[in-house]
């Protein structure tokens, strides 16, 4: 039998960044879903770190954790909401990591001595790196998008690789796409393709010539206009499509196959278009907009101007909201102005209270603030990661009268770390050395059980540090239920506070297996509890 031949589809952007590649990869893979293929997802992005593990999330937005613990790009987190799969280590490939591993294969000599080169070493490296992730997942299709834009420095070596992988498997099997800003100017009331032609220009001079064109505009084009960038660059009219600013994110799939997306892809890959089935994506966002209620969410934490820190948080909340009749607001407070002379009125008319991961300890006190506030006025609390740690550190001062708990992150000095260090960590290195990936947890709390309607489950982690087991039976003498453990019951993965309603801490990152047609099953209770309270006071 011959070996099925895997498809490839390059997405690229043009003119300026931030035109929204990642969500256009996301939904052409939701679309080629709909349509029975099996589709895997990555991305290349041209930094010299090694992975965003390090990066401040001021400048690169949050740490997306896939299942077997790799840290990743925020667009990883798209294309799993979108197509409805586990990405893997080989779904995200940076410069630094291209770097490293052919400088590292030179060191122990598997070049056999030869001159270390762009062309062929570096462009090898990322070609295997292509190559493997739709062998790992026996993809129908692996969509690649290449971060920054066309002409910058860094991207070279992928755009070279990505030209070579298309002379390698067969311009049939591959499709190269590629997003460009077509900006609209009000004073002359004129669309302008010009950017649009010379960012073409600039990738066919490094022998790439697109199979389509992906017009990034806010508002409907002109057909002469599409007829126009179609001729200049080289392209079908059919080819040429417009992608819309939609006020739902999720409604970008259904808006860009109007333009029978989907279907000029599969005729330019020679693929069978077979019959698309977008029913459960429309059912869904048919939830979305006749949602009738609305509940405000405190999201307490220290990176807040960046919203992207918490993307996949937020997404999760909406996606809790969807499956509650519910649109959800959030209220962004900053932790590092959070005080007790200010916390009842920064909080006040909140709805549910949640504290996201995070790590050093800027905001910290403001962060516990919240949590005592949420503890004390029966207001519905969730706790990720950090927000855990918060919640048990509060807990430790406020009920326990350990007025110097904290984390040993925190304060090295205190005399009741009932957050330590976990076993495991002393002395390791900063950069991919965490408890990543998902690990199991047995269900325990009332809360938890709720939620999952299971014994067993297993989520995604990200930390250093842990709850320290030599309290744990103080906290639970006072109320504390430690709702979730590792099989072997060693390591604290959820605490709840049974005298209220919604009241909960996990140590794992939930927001991470989100997704928009099925809500995570605590973020699902967490707006469900927050709609009951908003209701009752009203």
């Amino acid at each position: 039998m011959a070996e099925k031949q895997t498809k490839f589809i390059f997405v690229t952007g043009g003119v300026v960044s931030g035109l929204g590649k990642g969500i256009t990869a996301a939904s052409l893979g939701r679309l080629l879903k709909m349509r029975g293929y099996k589709v895997a997802s990555q991305k290349l992005d041209p930094y010299i770190n090694i992975d965003p593990g390090t990066m401040s999330p001021f400048q690169h937005g949050e740490v997306y954790v896939t299942e077997d613990g790799a840290e990743t790009d925020l667009d990883l987190g798209h294309y799993e909401r979108f197509i409805d799969e586990n990405l893997n280590k080989y779904s995200n490939l940076t410069t630094g990591k291209v770097y490293w591993n052919v400088l590292n294969k030179e060191r122990s000599g598997e070049y056999l001595g030869k001159t270390v080169q762009v062309i062929p070493h570096i462009t090898n490296e990322i070609k295997t790196f292509i190559y493997n992730v739709g062998k790992m997942s026996n993809a129908d299709v692996v969509i690649t998008e290449i971060g920054g834009t066309t002409g910058d420095i860094e991207s070279q070596p992928f755009i070279e690789a990505i030209r070579q992988v298309a002379r390698e498997v067969g311009r049939e099997n591959c499709c190269f796409i590629h997003v460009t800003l077509v900006p609209y100017i009000s004073g002359s009331d004129e669309f302008k393709s010009k950017p649009t032609q010379h960012s073409v220009k600039e990738l066919q001079g490094m022998g790439i010539t697109p199979d389509i064109i992906m017009a990034r505009v806010d508002q409907p084009m002109p057909q002469y206009v599409k007829d126009k960038i179609a001729m200049f660059c080289n392209v079908e009219p059919e080819c040429c499509i417009e992608n819309l600013t939609v006020p739902v994110l999720y409604e970008a799939p259904l808006m860009l196959e109007k333009s029978n997306f989907s279907t000029v892809v599969c005729k330019i890959l020679h693929l069978d278009p077979k019959q698309i089935d977008m029913s459960e994506w429309s059912e869904m966002l048919g939830r979305v907009h006749a949602r009738s209620k609305t509940v405000k969410i405190a999201l307490c934490g220290k990176y807040v101007q960046l919203h992207d820190a918490y993307l996949s948080v937020a997404e999760a909340l909406a996606h809790g909201g969807y499956e509650n009749d519910a649109k959800v607001e959030i209220e962004w407070v900053d932790t590092e102005f959070l005080t007790k002379e200010n916390m009842s009125e920064k909080l006040h008319g909140v709805d549910g209270i949640i504290i996201p991961g995070g790590f050093g300890n800027r905001g910290i006190e403001g962060m516990i603030l919240a949590a005592q506030y949420a503890r004390e006025n029966n207001v519905p609390y969730f706790g990720i990661c950090l927000g855990m740690q918060i919640a048990a550190i509060e807990f430790a001062r406020n009920v326990l009268g350990y007025r110097d708990a904290n984390s040993s992150e925190f304060d090295p000095e205190s005399a009741h770390h009932v957050i330590d260090l976990m076993p495991d960590q002393y002395g390791v290195k900063m950069g991919g050395t965490m408890r990543l990936g998902a690990y199991p947890c047995k269900v325990l709390g009332p809360i938890m059980k709720r939620a999952y309607a299971a014994e067993e489950i297993a989520e995604r982690h990200r930390h250093r540090f842990e709850f320290n087991n030599d309290y744990r039976k103080q906290f639970e003498e006072k109320g504390m239920l430690i709702a979730g453990t590792s099989p072997d019951g060693q390591l604290c993965e959820a605490i709840e506070y049974p005298a209220d309603d919604f009241y909960i801490g996990v140590q794992f990152h939930p927001e991470f297996k989100s997704r928009p047609n099925g809500a995570q099953p605590i973020f699902r209770e967490f707006i469900k509890s927050a709609v009951a309270y908003m209701e009752k006071r009203k």
